[in-house]
């Protein structure tokens, strides 16, 4: 017997969340009433999926195996489900997605409350983080980052770029000194961002050429959180490597100076990503829409 689709879907959602209370209390049934489709549908596949004990679940070999299928039979229900949606003039629905907490903060939070207010059938759940995520198993239906994520199966919509820049406070430039080329910052307190692909010393500049390469810097203090960075940088704790948006006001103000802007190559790629489809929906499209049209508003904070 073919198991039915909401079985392999309840059986996710017990595997992601390890508990019966719980899947039943989500779709309003009795506990009993998921234990008995778990059963069936064991009993249909002729395997056991689950080990069960009194305070635990344990997933099976083969229960894996489904897991990941049923993921991505559920994947696909969805985009399915979403394409007959078209149809429809309006948009409506939810939207759960991560962005990175540098733009969640400075931009985002006020670009997707913009989106939601203009449409009144949308919500959203937006997750600040910088980690990479995994969209299916986090249920995320867009994510926005600063780098492409190495999964064919996903997609990527380039929404901006972010320079990125040397800076440190005029107080720390008055006792330290003004570094002349990359070099120079070896004799320099550098403050590491732990987030950074290359390394959080291992520092991104280019020749008059143009040919990029990575300057290994040292220093004291070191954090994967950008914002913390730029206020030892204000403080005169050292020279920092941080995005344009992040610290313009700053400069602007005089507070803190650029370094080195000709040897500067750090440039980030922002990216919508989303579940690999033949398009995205219609309410994904119109919400990465709307937030190009914030950073294209805010041009000036980025480059």
């Amino acid at each position: 017997m073919t198991p039915q689709l909401d079985d392999l879907l309840l059986f996710t959602e017990l595997v992601d969340c390890s508990s019966f209370s719980e899947v039943a209390a989500r779709r309003s049934i009795t506990k009993s009433a998921v234990s008995k489709r778990i059963s069936k549908l064991e009993q249909s596949l002729g395997v056991q999926l689950l080990y069960r004990t009194t305070r635990h679940l344990t997933v099976t070999e083969a229960g894996q195996h489904l897991y990941q299928k049923a993921k991505e039979l559920a994947a696909l229900a969805k985009s399915t489900m979403e394409s007959v949606v078209e149809y429809a003039d309006n948009i409506s629905g939810h939207i759960r997605m991560s962005v990175p907490t540098i733009s969640g903060e400075l931009l985002l939070a006020d670009a997707v409350s913009d989106f939601c207010e203009l449409h009144p059938d949308i919500s959203v759940e937006m997750v600040l983080e910088n980690q990479l995520v995994n969209l299916v198993e986090d249920r995320y239906d867009l994510v926005v980052r600063t780098a492409q994520l190495a999964d064919s199966s996903l997609k990527a919509s380039l929404i901006f770029h972010s320079r990125w820049l040397l800076c440190a406070s005029p107080g720390y430039i008055a006792q330290k000194g003004l570094p002349q080329s990359p070099t120079d910052l070896s004799q320099h307190n550098c403050l590491g961002y732990s987030n950074q692909t290359t390394g959080r010393f291992e520092w991104l500049f280019k020749e008059q050429n143009g040919r990029e390469y990575i300057q290994q810097v040292k220093g004291n203090f070191s954090s994967n959180n950008a914002v913390a960075l730029k206020i030892a940088a204000m403080k005169g704790r050292g020279i920092a490597y941080l995005p344009m948006c992040l610290i313009y006001d700053e400069i602007q103000a005089g507070s803190l100076v650029e370094l080195l802007p000709k040897a500067s190559a750090k440039n980030l790629g922002i990216y919508a990503l989303y579940p690999f489809t033949d398009r995205p929906s219609k309410r994904i499209r119109a919400l990465i829409d709307h937030i190009k049209i914030y950073y294209e508003k805010n041009r000036y904070r980025f480059e």
